[in-house]
């Protein structure tokens, strides 16, 4: 009979990438995670670890458990909501999580919908960049998050989570009121070109975006400032220092001399909703998916 703990020992190294990491996730000191997994492998005949340098390194063989390893867990989060849903009626806690214009945009106003319909339903917020996310996601410390998908970095692991689309985001053209710009219906970026720009900082999603979509439209932008948060990108266009992309979901803050402007081509980033496989089935999070699919329109009107 396989150990389940030490099976997710295995489980926590594959995702954190290292030993260490994975004990520090799971509170166990490195030589402790790894006498786990040693354990473990002389229980099933087979070797799950290996040197690489100074580190080491999952086995095919390893990579072979982890498969089946990723079922257990999916048909176990089966198990659990097929126990504790009985009525079908969203009940319990919920636990969600998402990154800071989500929370703002989506999930704020979902879960006071949701806390007016299912009077049962105990939802819980925390914001949480993407990859922190997926972390809670893999401990068990949130049921559903709300991510940016990046564009330069392969998708997560599609055995281990559950990735859908929830919607694009287009990104629209911000700059002072006083900009030349100011009074059009639409702009094509490449109309900026010149323009000295506000960008996301090197640590931010969108940057990525935002320079793909000024390269897609001829140019590489003139970066003068760089800001961490849509708030202080708009700060510093209303002050007439630059022009910005910002997605349609970050409000403008009242009080900002500011114009927002549709852009040709309507650049975009994608926002998805992300359970662990087999939690999406339940009452609780199909309620508050269905919240979240109820608010896209609006949201993303001009």
């Amino acid at each position: 009979m396989i150990d389940l703990r030490r099976l997710h020992v295995l489980r926590a190294v594959d995702h954190y990438g290292t030993v260490t990491a994975a004990a520090r996730a799971l509170h166990f000191t490195p030589s402790a995670a790894s006498q786990q997994i040693r354990q473990l492998g002389r229980e099933l005949g087979v070797t799950l670890l290996e040197p690489q340098g100074r580190r080491v390194r999952l086995t095919p063989a390893a990579q072979r458990l982890l498969a089946h390893a990723d079922e257990i867990q999916a048909r176990w989060e089966l198990a659990e909501l097929d126990l504790r849903e009985d009525s079908g009626q969203p009940a319990g806690l919920l636990r969600m999580a998402g990154f800071p214009v989500a929370v703002t945009a989506l999930l704020a106003p979902a879960t006071a919908a949701l806390v007016a319909r299912h009077p049962r339903l105990v939802p819980r917020v925390r914001e949480a960049e993407a990859a922190d996310c997926f972390d809670l996601l893999f401990d068990g410390d949130v049921e559903l998050a709300v991510v940016e998908a990046k564009p330069d970095e392969p998708p997560r692991d599609r055995s281990r989570f559950d990735q859908r689309p929830l919607l694009d985001d287009p990104f629209d053209l911000v700059v002072a009121a006083g900009h030349r710009l100011a009074g059009r219906d639409r702009v094509n970026l490449a109309e900026t070109a010149d323009d000295p720009w506000i960008v996301p900082s090197a640590t931010c999603t969108c940057r990525t975006q935002v320079l793909a979509a000024c390269g897609a439209a001829g140019f590489t932008p003139d970066v003068a400032h760089d800001s961490m948060n849509w708030n202080a990108t708009i700060a510093l266009v209303a002050h007439g220092l630059g022009v910005a992309l910002v997605p349609r979901l970050a409000p403008l803050p009242p009080g900002n001399a500011v114009v927002r402007l549709p852009c040709a081509g309507e650049p975009r980033r994608k926002i998805l909703t992300v359970t662990r496989h087999g939690g999406r089935t339940g009452a609780a999070v199909a309620a508050a998916l269905a919240e979240l699919e109820r608010l896209v329109p609006a949201l993303l009107a001009v």
